[in-house]
């Protein structure tokens, strides 16, 4: 007969169904990244064209990701136990809701590397008694999944599980794998038997008349004129040239210019030149010159008077 239910060893199995459970995953993620460095080792093997080599340590990363997925169901079985706990404290015989995820993790918890797991084996062989844990090593009744057993079979992989695992890997990191023969690329397509003949528009005449370079001279004259540059003279100049409107280490005091000459404000002469020379313009015009003989005779009459 099987102990009687006890609430603190289901509250102990709960603690180490989470324990198992943070154990797995982390254990994934490291098989996950060792795996990746296995596979770029793969391909560089396959690379090398070492493929003998390939074969036999490609079986090293089918077994690894097995055993991932075996990691993956047992972590799935822990968080079913974790979920239904309840269950564990009702009865001191095991609810069929729960034997297959106790019967899975009592026969696979000795065969993997996760000590938590072994702890809950313990802890539910201690609930469940000595008989169910031998009925569930031996899988009397089936209970077990198949899953389970059938990824902790010790199984050479098939043939087509290897070829296909190399192709992918190939695949994967951009490798001419498996390498085709020429035999095997077959007939050139129909259109290229077709350039030489009389009914392709004569593409193939084309080509052969097209006029090649005379001399050696005339080869090097025209390389020499497309390395050539224009110079800046060369074309018609725009009257203005507008420098960058903020100042930069280029150019600290930007300024517009038109013709090469500053527009900036020109300083006012002592004697005020500038202004008298303004009003001469505004009273005979801009484009009077030498005042004429009535107007200077007006002046020399105001003079005198």
């Amino acid at each position: 007969m099987p102990p009687p239910s006890s609430p603190v060893l289901v509250a102990k199995i709960k603690v180490q169904l989470k324990l198992a459970i943070a154990r797995l995953r982390m254990v994934q993620k490291r098989d996950e990244a060792l795996a990746k460095q296995q596979r770029r080792a793969m391909a560089q093997l396959l690379d090398q064209n070492k493929i003998d080599s390939a074969r036999i340590r490609v079986e090293n990363i089918i077994r690894s990701d097995i055993i991932t997925e075996l990691h993956e169901i047992l972590e799935l079985y822990c968080e079913l136990l974790l979920a239904r706990a309840g269950l564990l404290e009702s009865s001191p015989t095991c609810d069929p809701g729960l034997e297959e995820a106790v019967q899975s993790i009592i026969y696979a918890a000795p065969k993997t590397e996760i000590k938590e797991l072994q702890t809950v084996r313990t802890m539910l062989a201690e609930k469940f008694g000595k008989e169910f844990v031998i009925g569930a090593m031996e899988n009397r009744d089936g209970k077990v999944s198949e899953g389970v057993v059938k990824k902790l079979s010790v199984v050479p992989p098939k043939e087509e599980l290897v070829q296909g695992y190399l192709e992918e890997i190939a695949r994967a990191y951009g490798v001419d794998w498996p390498r085709k023969k020429k035999e095997d690329l077959g007939d050139p397509p129909d259109f290229l038997g077709d350039v030489g003949d009389e009914g392709s528009g004569g593409q193939a005449q084309k080509v052969e008349e097209a006029p090649l370079f005379g001399d050696e001279e005339e080869v090097k004259a025209q390389e020499e004129l497309s390395k050539a540059t224009p110079p800046k003279s060369f074309g018609p100049a725009s009257p203005l040239h507008i420098n960058p409107p903020s100042p930069s280490t280029d150019n600290i005091h930007p300024k517009v210019t038109l013709n090469r000459m500053e527009l900036t404000p020109t300083k006012k002469p002592a004697g005020g030149l500038t202004v008298k020379k303004k009003a001469v313009e505004k009273k005979g015009g801009v484009g009077d010159g030498i005042p004429e003989v009535e107007d200077l005779a007006k002046r020399f009459a105001a003079l005198k008077r």
